[in-house]
């Protein structure tokens, strides 16, 4: 006998679903509360079904409505439902499938692959099979309905239907989907290919298998009239070119007329996905030979793309100029996220480490349409092109770009700034002949009427900002500045953003350039402050540090720190210690601190004390939190990480005036804690804190050196590679300190640390930071580590020889040299590594220099002149002119 449904509970559920579409947030919460006590009774959901699959008295969205609750119940408990219960769920949802309503069928298709995704692909073996052969039904809604239920199946279950697990149904299910390529209706072409689609980038077999004959499907289906067609025909392209080249290769010139069409396709979301095989291409070997030819009608079809379309100008508000004072909603600040920090070493090129942490949103110049839309797509697209095929683009460009940039509509005039932007990276060299023109021309775009005009001139002129820079300062740097200063205080605050982000990029290109100019700069900034609504405040912080970084010590002036310091500490006094706003301020602080070192003492005391509350008060709710997770919340880690780093720059900053705050403070046991924390963030920060207070203030670090050192020979794990390079960085920094008394933790942390220079592909941070720190042990207990020197002299001698000469490449070296001293034997295998890093050095100390020339000569005196003869000949001329220079071998 089929379950039935009782009259009265079925009134009390059409009464919970009516109930449940009301606005009101006391009804919303009774409806709650009646759903868990409904929950208790195994058959409620029998009723949830019924409404959906039966009732057909009742409108569409309340059926629907039922149908989306009993989808949540069986996310929550399933596992808990009677058998009886769940096999009437289950034949319900495929005897309906079916339904004449497009909203039913949907809904039925969502509940059938939770269930399915709920681990009952395994337990439901029919449903698969009855699925597949519902699509050979006569009745449109029939057919329509098991597709879109197959659909989302393959969306959410891609792996599991190529796996043993199911004795590989897409066997069968692949070559059926094929053949419904051709089915009349569009609804049904689309979901075929889409169905498809989920499986290519994992490269399931049976679609390999039937490789060609889904190639030419696509193909056929080339000119078809459904929108939704084209889009996922677009979409496979692009996912085929990353997954099977080989079989587009025969056909690639027809696929590339067939894409510079649908890019220009009247639906903007077909243009989308046929835009991101231009983005794809780009990444494949073959981009230059395939595209060169077709060069000349894809440039302007993409510059064409990046026109701000209508309706992106009426969500962006491009007609209202001033917005200035109108408060910010909180949902348009995204969140932050602070990078923690990591200690890396000066190289030749006078920068650090460039290429290790690229920024990713590099492009994001309109970024409150962060959805991914043709303009962005467009752009994005000219910009991995200029760097494939560099000044080769130029030809195809410049002629529309004088056009573009000097246009009377703002539309597009806009779009040629967008276009001088994306290609600065790759075209930079052939660029250079037209700046002395475009640059004058670009800063008086920042004077546009049109806010949308000024903004994205900001932006662009910042990714020349390397080329100004190189110029003399008068040229175009000087009113560069002025300019984008003004910008800065905008009426408009997309404009306000991006001046704020350019300034921020020409400080980090122009560093101490910008000292003549820093009254002015600051004056702008701070008056900035008293300006900028929430979000836009955030960036000006950001604006700050990035100043404080580039021009250092020059900012410690009284006239510039009296300028600078009380907004900034206003700020930080109105803000709660629970206020996600102290983020960016923090790390704002933070470089100022590093920058003013001497001049930011007034200053220091209530910073540094708050910094201990925030990691105390960021601990004590983890202790909370993992004794009774059910009472309390877990803690946001990011204050305690933010909090240690800020500490770090004011040890670094103040150097031995930390004394009397750490002397005054429990920092030391709070750093113990927090080098034991779960999150390799914390501990990331806490080792480098770690190391800037040996440096400061020693004397109170030492007591807890035999605590500390098994903790930090426990985090030498490369897995985790910025904590790894941060316990190893802090490993060496207390070895200088502790000299001779080190010898009993050598054991605890050398075999790491060779394994770590030894390893293959290890970031070169990392390897520089082991390098020095080996060389620091071997410093200080030279007999311990000597005997291991043929263990890691060779990657050791290759990892420091593109070190700036400094504190540390000197210390490290020294230990190098006292080791050659005790193992003489330990270096002959990698001998000419050893010389090539002495060729290293620019200006050695007097000793140190005595050093490497005692041992060059010792190695020479020991193999004899005619040996030697040989053995450097194998030098590189350069070097053999160095060292001959040099040291006189």
């Amino acid at each position: 006998m089929e379950w039935q449904p009782d009259e009265q509970g079925l009134q009390q559920v059409l009464q919970l679903l009516k109930d449940s579409q009301s606005p009101d947030t006391a009804t919303q919460r009774a409806v709650q509360e009646k759903l868990e006590q409904l929950n208790q009774f195994p058959d409620f959901n029998n009723y949830l079904i019924f409404v959906l699959t039966s009732l057909k008295s009742e409108d569409e969205p309340t059926r629907s409505l039922s149908g989306l609750i009993l989808k949540n119940n069986v996310k929550a408990h399933y596992q808990n439902f009677p058998p009886i219960v769940a096999d009437f769920i289950k034949r319900e949802c495929l005897n309906n499938i079916g339904d004449p309503s497009p909203l039913i069928r949907a809904t039925i298709g969502i509940l059938i692959t939770t269930i399915a995704s709920k681990g009952e692909l395994q337990t439901w073996p029919e449903l698969l099979p009855q699925l597949c052969n519902l699509l050979n039904s006569e009745d449109y809604n029939t057919c329509e309905g098991s597709f879109g239920a197959l659909q989302k199946i393959c969306e959410d279950s891609s792996e599991l239907l190529d796996s043993d697990a199911l004795n590989r149904p897409l066997n069968i299910m692949i070559p059926k989907f094929l053949q419904f390529f051709k089915h009349c209706s569009p609804k049904i072409r689309s979901h075929a290919i889409a169905c498809v689609n989920q499986f290519i980038i994992g490269r399931a077999q049976a679609l390999m298998d039937n490789i060609d004959t889904f190639i030419e499907s696509l193909f056929a289906l080339a000119g078809d009239e459904d929108s939704e067609v084209r889009k996922n025909v677009c979409r496979a392209l692009v996912m085929l070119l990353e997954v099977r080249i080989d079989r587009l290769i025969p056909h690639m010139h027809s696929i590339i007329q067939y894409m510079l069409q649908r890019t220009q396709d009247p639906d903007e979301n077909v243009a989308l996905e046929a835009c991101e095989f231009w983005l794809t291409l780009a990444e494949q070997p073959i981009c230059k030979e395939a595209l060169s030819g077709h060069l000349v009608q894809l440039i302007p079809i993409l510059v064409n793309g990046m026109k701000y379309s209508e309706i992106d100008i009426i969500l962006l508000k491009g007609d209202v100029e001033e917005d200035e004072t109108i408060p910010d909603s909180e949902q348009d600040i995204k969140p932050r996220f602070h990078k923690s920090r990591t200690v890396t070493l000066q190289h030749e090129g006078g920068e650090g480490e460039e290429g290790e942490d690229i920024d990713e949103d590099e492009d994001d110049d309109d970024d409150t349409l962060s959805d991914w839309n043709l303009r962005k797509c467009s752009a994005a697209a000219l910009d991995v092109l200029a760097n494939v095929f560099r000044e080769e683009l130029l030809p195809h460009l410049l002629p529309l770009l004088k056009g573009l940039l000097f246009h009377p509509d703002w539309v597009i005039k806009e779009s040629g700034i967008l276009v001088l932007g994306a290609i600065a990276e790759g075209c930079m060299q052939g660029m250079v002949p037209y700046l002395p023109e475009l640059i004058p021309h670009l800063i008086q775009c920042l004077c546009d009427k049109k806010a949308l005009v000024r903004s994205i001139a900001c932006w662009t002129l910042s990714r020349y900002a390397h080329w100004v820079v190189g110029q003399p300062p008068d040229a175009h740097l000087k009113p560069l500045m002025t300019e984008l200063l003004k910008r800065i205080l905008d009426g408009n605050k997309r404009v306000q953003e991006a001046a704020c982000s350019a300034f921020a990029t020409l400080e980090e290109e122009a560093c101490t350039e910008l000292v003549p100019y820093l009254s002015f700069i600051l004056d702008t900034l701070v008056f900035a402050f008293g300006k900028y609504q929430h979000k836009n405040l955030l960036i000006l912080y950001d604006a700050i540090g990035t100043l404080a970084d580039s021009v250092g010590h020059h900012l410690n002036q009284p006239e510039y720190i009296q300028k600078l310091m009380p907004p900034l500490i206003a700020k930080w006094n109105e803000l709660k210690d629970e206020d996600k706003d102290l983020f960016p301020l923090l790390e704002c602080l933070s470089s100022v601190a590093t920058a003013l070192q001497s001049g930011f003492l007034p200053y220091c005391e209530p910073v540094y004390q708050r910094c201990v509350t925030l990691v105390q008060k960021t601990l004590a709710q983890a202790m909370m939190y993992s004794q009774q997770p059910d009472q309390y919340e877990a803690p946001d880690k990011d204050f305690m990480i933010v909090a240690l780093d800020l500490l770090s720059g004011l040890a670094e900053g103040l150097g031995g005036h930390v004394d009397t705050l750490v002397a005054r403070s429990n920092i030391m046991t709070l750093l113990f804690q927090c080098m034991q924390d779960t999150m390799p963030e914390v501990r990331q920060s806490s080792f480098a804190l770690l190391g800037d207070l040996t440096k400061a203030c020693f004397p109170h670090v030492k007591p807890c050196i035999a605590e500390f050192m098994p903790i930090l020979g426990t985090n030498l794990n490369p897995e985790f590679i910025s904590v790894c390079n941060n316990a190893t960085w802090a490993i060496g920094e207390i070895c200088m300190q502790m000299g001779v008394e080190m010898q009993p933790y050598i054991a605890m942390v050398l075999n790491q640390l060779v394994e770590i220079i030894n390893r293959p592909n290890t970031p070169k941070t990392l390897l520089e930071n082991t390098a020095i720190t080996i060389g620091r042990l071997g410093y200080v207990c030279p007999q311990e580590v000597a005997p291991m020197l043929p263990q890691f002299i060779r990657p050791w001698c290759t990892s420091l020889r593109n070190i700036r000469d400094n504190e540390e490449k000197d210390s490290a070296f020294r230990g190098i040299c006292i080791m050659i001293g005790v193992n003489p034997g330990g270096v002959v295998q990698d001998f000419i590594f050893f010389c090539d890093a002495v060729a290293s050095w620019v200006n050695p100390k007097d000793d140190l220099r005595d050093m490497f020339y005692k041992i060059l000569h010792g190695f020479k005196e020991q193999v004899g002149e005619e040996n030697w003869q040989q053995f450097s000949e194998q030098f590189p001329p350069l070097l053999k002119e160095r060292l001959a220079a040099c040291y006189g071998v």
